[in-house]
């Protein structure tokens, strides 16, 4: 995605334009993530030291939980983007 950020800059005015853009993708690379056990790296890594300790941690029960949290998580950066950038 950096590509076609850098290649929007013209379109944005200039480089300096697209800081909104970057706080975005940052944002939702890392918070999208958050929702589901595959949806992150760390999810996974967690996951497979559990089940080394004997704590299974399951799919479905996990994006039970996990998933509102992540859509609280992108709420408040939505907000946060709104205020800082509009």
């Amino acid at each position: 995605m950096i590509p076609v950020i850098k290649s929007m800059a013209p379109t944005f005015c200039g480089a300096e334009n697209l800081m909104p853009l970057w706080w975005a993708l940052a944002l939702g690379a890392c918070l999208g993530g958050n929702g589901s056990l595959v949806g992150a790296s760390a999810n996974l890594i967690v996951a497979g030291v559990a089940e080394r300790a004997g704590h299974r941690i399951r799919f479905l029960p996990f994006m039970l939980m996990a998933f509102p949290m992540m859509i609280l998580s992108i709420i408040i950066a939505s907000v946060y983007m709104y205020l800082r950038f509009l």
